[in-house]
């Protein structure tokens, strides 16, 4: 923990300075940063309103920040998280559809298995052929997205699709009426906390999927960190030369390191059909794949790093409507230029750690 703490130092800063940059903007183009800043926090953090949609956001930035994360960690950049969760969630989807009459609780189970074995063997591929054929991760997995893209569409508009619907959505697997879903669906959060007399407002979609997601994050830090699978994974991460001079199989750890990502990646999958639309929408995901790559990078590859991270891209996500609304000159796309930031300062963090050593030389 120490450590982490530590790790996080750089990024906070590079955060902080990205707000300041922010607040510089809002300035520039005539409103008032302490007003902007306002309802970010208020629009983000008040209240349950406020937490629970955050949370919502924020729920598959953890999955899809894990899953590149783990990439990281045996030195391997993985591009295709966006396709991967894709297939995952119409697999969800197709699982739902071709089991009517199943029992619930069956059906769920059944349904997260298909998205995270389908989102494994998705990425499973471009690292087999990394593995064996020495293909290189991002371009293979950049193809599989395409790949992804492609055939899930057609799937959706030729197979299962509701005749004469205006969008391209499969057949519903829960129907929601009066305020009750039936079907197979998670529990969103009001369900969950009603039994401990905690009231949470029924329209807010964070769902069970948030708390699997947390689940999954001790399961990652467990296994990256405690385990022996974990070592060896890291180890080809920091020098595969040296790891296969010690015995370990580069090869293996490669397809291992890409089919977990995967199967994380796939609980996105999880929580947008099974706890939140109740079916495969197409276009469903504003770059949640890709967006995984910032929260990685911000969260130091860390569980509990990546956790922070999805929740401040939750929150700028959350407030981006309210600052579009009740500000005069600032849209919504400031909320993109600062995400813009923050990622290119973290990128930068050299800058951070050259000025720190300056400092302490001239303390010294």
């Amino acid at each position: 923990m120490k450590g982490l703490i530590s790790s996080l130092k750089l990024p906070l800063i590079a955060v902080t300075a990205a707000f300041l940059v922010g607040g510089v903007i809002v300035w520039l183009v005539g409103d008032d940063p302490f007003f902007v800043y306002e309802l970010f926090f208020t629009s983000a953090f008040k209240g349950a309103e406020g937490i629970g949609y955050t949370l919502f956001y924020a729920t598959p930035l953890i999955f899809t920040g894990l899953a590149v994360a783990v990439a990281f960690k045996c030195g391997l950049l993985n591009i295709g998280a966006e396709g991967q969760l894709i297939v995952a969630a119409f697999a969800t989807a197709w699982v739902g559809l071709m089991l009517p009459g199943w029992p619930t609780l069956i059906v769920v189970v059944l349904a997260m298995l298909a998205a995270i074995v389908v989102g494994g063997v998705w990425s499973g591929v471009p690292g087999v052929l990394k593995a064996k054929f020495g293909a290189h991760e991002v371009i293979t997995t950049i193809m599989m997205n395409f790949i992804a893209f492609g055939i899930v569409s057609y799937l959706t508009q030729y197979h299962y699709r509701k005749p004469g619907d205006a969008i391209l959505e499969t057949y519903p697997i829960a129907e929601v009426k009066g305020g009750v879903v039936t079907g197979t669906h998670l529990p969103r959060m009001h369900a969950l906390l009603a039994p401990f007399g905690v009231s949470f407002p029924e329209h807010i979609p964070l769902n069970l999927s948030f708390l699997l997601a947390i689940g999954v994050c001790v399961i990652v830090y467990v296994f990256l960190w405690k385990t022996k699978w974990g070592y060896e994974l890291r180890a080809v991460g920091a020098s595969p030369t040296a790891a296969e001079y010690g015995g370990i199989s580069t090869s293996k750890n490669i397809v291992i390191a890409m089919v977990i990502s995967g199967m994380l990646a796939g609980g996105v999958g999880i929580n947008e059909v099974l706890g939140y639309r109740y079916r495969y929408y197409d276009g469903f995901s504003p770059q949640y794949g890709f967006t995984g790559i910032a929260v990685a990078l911000l969260g130091r590859n860390h569980p509990a790093g990546v956790v922070l991270a999805a929740i401040l891209f939750g929150a700028l996500q959350r407030s981006a409507l309210f600052i579009n609304i009740f500000t005069d000159k600032v849209s919504k796309d400031w909320v993109v230029i600062l995400q813009a930031v923050i990622i290119l300062f973290v990128a930068c963090e050299e800058i951070f750690k050259f000025r720190s050593r300056r400092l302490k030389v001239a303390a010294e």
